[in-house]
């Protein structure tokens, strides 16, 4: 290598440092908008962009298995007892349950405030929506447990790994020093599968600007104007969420907002460019951790909330039943609103591990309270830009969990 060539290795390898890749991230997303919305006006075909994003989300499929299999059995192998585990898992669904409450409920009153849909004329005609049903609770349950773990591994049911890998996590801490050759292994792998996915994340900016072109030429800026109430509304009762929830908690945890909210950046970033919360998942373990969440809560809770807390789908469903009646003319009294709120929270966990959760949950919602599916279909064009709230509020609320249960515990390593 010459002299040139050199020096343009290393100012590369400064920019990209200097950036970082939240801001990189962030260049992907506008430039992702500007030639989305440009693409039109040359005739560029959507499809073109599509690939650019498809492959980033492949990429992240690929990790998101065993980066969750291998920190959950890493972190249920690193909890001492039988009673702190029981602690730990009891005070992290309590506060998953908590906050998907007090989500749906923001979501619902700002709504009735802000009334997102009164007014619009909106075309109902050709909307179709896919016949979607949730599955019988006592049926997710039960499939909890499954049948080969191998399979499960292999087909990416999330619920059943997480499953598995808690128990076997508990089992090998139970053997002691025995379990500990095992347990090393599995922390190592988890830390490998951290680095596959770090360097997963490398190619996230040009899969971010994929996505966003994508959209923005397939759908068009024009789809967003008759909905922007209904978009301003969801982003407004999110910030609530982080305000009036996770920043208390936070203060509880001994962070300050600041500090918090800029140790999470990075995860947050991700979350919001990719509406995906598996992209994000080894980068929010990691920044929960440097801002002092124990490696045991941190490698339990990340993981699970990943897959069950639900507070940004949560507040999706109280805005959007809202708005839904309101195009309709259909009354919501408190009656209605109380079952969208029980549904909400209901859903988040029934729903948990089954693809397409997000339509799921509110698909039941719509059909308990008598609201035509076809609303789905009429807000489906702004779905990935409410999406990105969504998604973001989830890790969030995550990572929060993660530091205010490590907290709580007041527990560090059990082994080195």
């Amino acid at each position: 290598m010459d002299e040139r060539e050199e020096s343009n290795v290393t100012l590369r390898d400064c920019m990209a440092k200097r950036l970082g890749l939240p801001a990189q991230m962030g260049i992907g997303m506008v430039l992702g908008v500007v030639v989305g919305a440009m693409a039109p006006s040359f005739s560029i075909d959507a499809g073109w962009f599509k690939p650019l994003g498809d492959l980033f989300i492949t990429l992240v499929r690929m990790v998101v298995v065993p980066l969750v299999f291998t920190t959950l059995v890493a972190g249920a192998a690193s909890v001492c007892d039988v009673k702190e585990l029981g602690r730990v898992a009891s005070k992290t669904l309590i506060y998953y349950l908590l906050t998907t409450t007090i989500a749906v409920i923001i979501g619902l009153i700002l709504a009735n405030l802000l009334r997102p849909g009164l007014g619009l004329t909106l075309s109902m005609e050709n909307l179709q929506v896919k016949d979607v049903s949730a599955p019988p609770l006592i049926k997710v349950l039960m499939d909890i447990v499954p049948l080969n773990p191998i399979d499960a591994l292999a087909k990416g049911n999330m619920l059943q790994v997480i499953f598995f890998a808690i128990l076997f996590g508990f089992a090998l801490s139970m053997l002691g020093d025995r379990g500990k050759p095992a347990f090393l292994f599995f922390d190592s792998c988890a830390e490998v599968m951290i680095k596959v996915t770090g360097i997963v994340m490398k190619y996230a900016p040009i899969g971010v600007f994929g996505l966003m072109a994508f959209t923005v030429a397939n759908h068009g800026m024009s789809v967003l104007l008759p909905l922007i109430k209904l978009v301003g509304v969801m982003y407004l009762a999110s910030l609530l969420q982080v305000l009036l929830v996770y920043l208390p908690c936070a203060r509880v945890a001994g962070l300050t907002p600041g500090v918090f909210l800029k140790g999470l950046s990075e995860p947050l970033m991700i979350s919001f460019s990719t509406c995906s919360s598996a992209a994000a998942l080894s980068s929010n373990l990691l920044s929960v951790q440097k801002l002092g969440a124990s490696k045991s809560v941190s490698s339990f809770s990340i993981p699970l909330g990943n897959t069950i807390n639900m507070d940004g789908a949560a507040i999706y469903m109280g805005v959007a039943a809202i708005f839904a009646a309101e195009v309709y003319g259909i009354p919501m009294p408190i009656d209605k609103q109380l079952t969208v709120i029980l549904l909400a929270v209901l859903a988040s966990i029934g729903s948990m591990g089954v693809p397409g959760a997000a339509l799921i949950m509110i698909t039941m919602v719509f059909t308990q309270v008598g609201i035509p599916l076809e609303a789905i279909a009429l807000i489906a064009g702004v779905d990935r830009i409410m999406d990105m709230a969504r998604t973001t509020i989830n890790v969030l609320g995550d990572a929060t969990g993660a530091v205010l249960v490590s907290k709580l515990e007041n527990n560090g390593e059990c082994r080195g």
